[in-house]
């Protein structure tokens, strides 16, 4: 029996019998963990409170053998808040889409339990606060922590150079399938020509230009929201539930 310690955020909870709970976890130092927590699930039970998605949470788990991820889910023993990012997020519809789709795509880019995935924990806390404050529209922090998190996951796509084969751009095409902006010469069916404007914006997403990026139109922002959605589910494979509710500029 080993008692481990680390900080993550809760990306989600399922029920478990009649008071406890499973819940995931991003963790700083394991990865994505899932743990039983038991009787949280009691109206009194502070421990529950704590244990919420969007929480940022310090942990104690309680595990058989020397991993904190093998046989059978370990068990969450002791938790104590770092940021409870949900008081500024649950009670904004917009950022509370934003911040599920956040979720769901951190759970997504983790699909090995107990692998370490640092920088994409740390996009996460940052983006989280960054919803929770308010500081930026949510729909233009969600498509910042989408792009990034493609980037930290070799997915990093091009909107000035071709992609293909490095022309210095800009260039006028889009391709999902070949990896962002593309030359004439490289442009592949399924090529899209979207405003030399939407993929300024997008490229000061990735980079962390938000003085750019809030000062673009929303019609340039509906148009890279697009290109943003088509691009993670062409690496994703499957498409985000929580997309769909997002609300749009």
């Amino acid at each position: 029996m080993s008692l481990f310690r680390d900080d993550g955020i809760v990306l989600r909870t399922q029920k478990l019998g009649e008071a406890d709970r499973i819940i995931t976890l991003l963790t700083r130092g394991h990865g994505r963990v899932r743990a039983v927590a038991r009787g949280v699930r009691r109206t009194k039970s502070k421990f529950g409170a704590r244990l919420e998605p969007f929480s940022h949470v310090d942990v104690q788990f309680f595990a058989r053998g020397s991993e904190l991820v093998g046989r059978g889910l370990p068990l969450c023993t002791q938790s104590e808040t770092i940021a409870p990012y949900g008081g500024g997020i649950v009670t904004d519809y917009a950022r509370y889409t934003a911040g599920t789709a956040m979720l769901e795509t951190a759970e997504r880019f983790t699909d090995h339990e107990g692998e370490p995935a640092v920088q994409q924990y740390l996009l996460l806390v940052g983006a989280l606060r960054t919803l929770a404050r308010n500081e930026h529209a949510p729909h233009l922090v969600l498509d910042a922590f989408l792009l990034r998190s493609l980037a930290v996951n070799g997915y990093a796509p091009s909107f000035s150079d071709c992609a293909r084969c490095g022309m210095p751009g800009p260039n006028r095409f889009f391709s999902v399938a070949s990896g962002g902006s593309v030359c004439a010469d490289c442009r592949a069916p399924g090529s899209v020509v979207p405003s030399p404007q939407t993929l300024v914006l997008l490229g000061a997403l990735l980079t962390g230009d938000w003085e750019t990026a809030d000062a673009c139109e929303a019609r340039y922002v509906r148009e890279g929201n697009g290109l943003v959605s088509a691009y993670l589910h062409w690496h994703l494979e499957r498409g985000l539930r929580s997309l769909r509710y997002v609300e749009k500029s």
